[in-house]
């Protein structure tokens, strides 16, 4: 049995299925360029050149900031995932998803979306991704962004169930690796988004409503940190699940281990969650000791993408090595660079190398001091949700676009220079946004017009406004390519099927191995230790404290 695909013959869902699948991941893409607009304005704003008063809706700086953050880190990715994740899980089984359920998350994650733009596009919901009370959005916020979570819930039964199905269909067989990753990245998410959903269906929508006077502000944030160290890794995952199970087969390789990728992904279950204090590492009513056991869960969860630095590199040597690659580095010129879907995955992971580094500074509780709340905090979420994880999903688009369309990639030369614009521009703005941090520039400032400022920021600010520039074009570019394909690409010149890839050796079914498909152990796991590392705050913090009323400002 291959690792990756039960029956490699072809299995295509039918194009009622495909359909829901196809205008999730639209809805996604244009949300990425509907965003990058706001964050052209950011970036230029850094370097003192103020281009917001030619966005005629917009009433502030923040209410641009706020759809920036919302399109672009929640709207793109889960609609992206929606339809990817759902759609790699019955390739590898051979089988259809449930219709209903297709059509009831994409429904849910359409009218969410309504809901979100109405309140950011109406200056309703100036808060902000984070969403922080006491500031105060409009019920439609919370409630949208509450469906888009639900829509994920019913995307991830939906999975659950063709998993299940298969395995009952399957007795003693292993689960096929690509619907493994998928089915574990998802059920991570499940797991970690119900903070998250408890805080603004429970506590912010009564809150808006006027249900409740007041709100409790550590507790909202607390909930939301709950979710949303891991929902990182909602975004990485379906990358990874790209990394490992596709890119080897695109660049000619093979995936180096069955058993080292299962292993990964199940970590990612286990480490993702219970991480969330070190993002609150400043905050009072928090025990010391409650942080430091978060922050030692925070460098374990960086083993698993070690892990997966050796695997891919390994899977992509291998490519390399068979097209004729010789020497110490001489693969790597050797891999197919003129591929624009692998080229902009090949970029995202350079990219990521940065990203990773500078998120152990984050981790860590006395660097952190340095760097909190300073520009360096964009600088590095933009070298992972904003490279790895967007280039990525970007070079996906370059190949599942057309699969699930019908029609050619249109224009692969500039496909494959807006990844290079992209990089160039990501690792420039990084740097700028960077050094600037460790001077002590703040974030989410509007510098065009901020009455302070220090000498020391303005190389950072202009290397910010270039790179964010060079971010802008690249994507705007990549817009292009991807809208001219589905208007106009030649119809019949698609991918036959998925790239999916081989394993070097077939799935072990040592003990050890086969208790690596159970999925239902590892979630009991995974929620032992989620109280181990929350249980104890909560139990000391309870009952909530409703003390703050909701605060409009812009």
């Amino acid at each position: 049995m291959n690792a990756i695909v039960f029956d490699p013959s072809g299995f295509k869902l039918p194009e009622n299925q495909r359909r829901p699948l196809l205008w999730a991941m639209y809805i996604g893409y244009a949300a990425l360029t509907a965003g990058i607009f706001h964050g052209l304005a950011q970036s230029l704003s850094y370097a003192g050149i103020d281009i917001l008063g030619y966005f005629p809706f917009l009433k502030s700086y923040y209410q641009g900031l706020t759809a920036h953050g919302v399109a672009n880190a929640l709207i793109f990715t889960f609609s992206f995932s929606n339809g990817f994740l759902p759609l790699m899980t019955a390739r590898a089984l051979s089988k259809k998803l449930v219709d209903w359920m297709l059509w009831l998350s994409f429904g849910l994650l359409a009218l969410g979306n309504v809901l979100v733009i109405y309140a950011v596009a109406a200056n309703k919901a100036s808060v902000l991704y984070t969403s922080y009370a006491p500031l105060q959005a409009h019920w439609t916020y919370y409630i949208g962004l509450a469906l888009v979570v639900v829509s994920t819930w019913v995307a991830l039964a939906n999975m659950i169930i063709v998993w299940r199905q298969w395995r009952k269909e399957n007795p003693g067989e292993r689960v096929p690796l690509l619907a493994h990753i998928s089915v574990f990245s998802y059920s991570m998410w499940g797991l970690a988004s119900i903070p998250i959903a408890v805080s603004f269906l429970g506590f912010l929508t009564p809150w808006t409503l006027g249900w409740m006077e007041k709100t409790d502000p550590l507790l909202t944030r607390t909930l939301f940190w709950f979710t949303a160290h891991a929902i990182v890794y909602a975004w990485l995952l379906p990358a990874y699940v790209s990394w490992y199970a596709l890119v080897p087969r695109q660049a000619g390789g093979k995936i180096v281990s069955d058993s080292l990728t299962r292993f990964v992904f199940v970590l990612f279950l286990l480490l993702s969650i219970p991480t969330g204090f070190h993002h609150q590492y400043t905050d009072p009513g928090i025990a010391t000791w409650m942080k430091a056991i978060h922050g030692v869960l925070t460098f374990g969860v960086f083993f698993p993408s070690l892990a997966t630095a050796f695997s891919v590199m390994a899977s992509l040597e291998i490519g390399g090595r068979a097209a004729g690659g010789r020497g110490l580095l001489g693969w790597i010129r050797k891999l197919p660079w003129k591929d624009p879907s692998l080229v902009a995955q090949l970029l995202a992971m350079i990219t990521f190398v940065f990203g990773g580094i500078t998120g152990l500074i984050n981790a860590s509780f006395t660097m952190n001091q340095v760097v909190h709340n300073t520009t360096w905090i964009p600088g590095h979420f933009h070298m992972t949700v904003g490279s790895a994880v967007a280039l990525t999903l970007m070079g996906v688009a370059y190949w599942l676009v057309p699969y699930l369309s019908g029609r050619g990639l249109w224009g692969k030369t500039w496909a494959v220079a807006s990844s290079w614009i992209y990089t160039i521009g990501v690792l420039i703005f990084a740097r700028g946004m960077i050094s600037a941090g460790l001077e002590g520039m703040p974030r989410r400032i509007y510098r065009a017009q901020a009455t302070y400022t220090n000498e020391a920021w303005d190389l950072g600010g202009a290397l910010t406004a270039v790179g964010g520039s060079l971010m802008f074009i690249g994507i705007f570019v990549f817009f292009i390519v991807i809208l001219v394909t589905i208007l106009w690409g030649k119809k019949g010149d698609i991918p036959a099927d998925i790239p999916w890839s081989e394993t070097l050796a077939a799935p072990g079914l040592s003990k050890w191995e086969l208790r690596l498909d159970k999925l239902g152990f590892w979630m009991v796991v995974a929620i032992v230790m989620i109280i181990v590392a929350y249980g104890p705050f909560f139990a000391s913090y309870l009952p909530p404290n409703f003390v703050s009323p909701g605060f409009t400002l812009w």
